[in-house]
């Protein structure tokens, strides 16, 4: 059995996308993922990374994030 928990729900404003980030944690034990779910009308696109994965593309989005102008 695999164990989901919710972190957290968002919602693009452009794209009307939903995007859900969930840990997976599998009943046979090993490294937590994050799973990604993107809904797009009735579209999902779900993956499932590693913890430096994660960390690599957290970074990378705030990087971009901060050299956006602030309006």
């Amino acid at each position: 059995m695999t164990r989901l928990t919710p972190l957290t729900h968002l919602r693009s404003p452009l794209g009307r996308q939903e995007i859900e980030l969930q840990q997976v944690d599998f009943e046979a034990g090993g490294m937590s993922l994050l799973r990604t779910r993107i809904r797009e009308g009735s579209r999902f696109t779900i993956f499932d990374i590693d913890p430096l994965t994660a960390e690599a593309w957290g970074q990378a989005l705030l990087d971009w994030a901060q050299r956006q102008p602030r309006d």
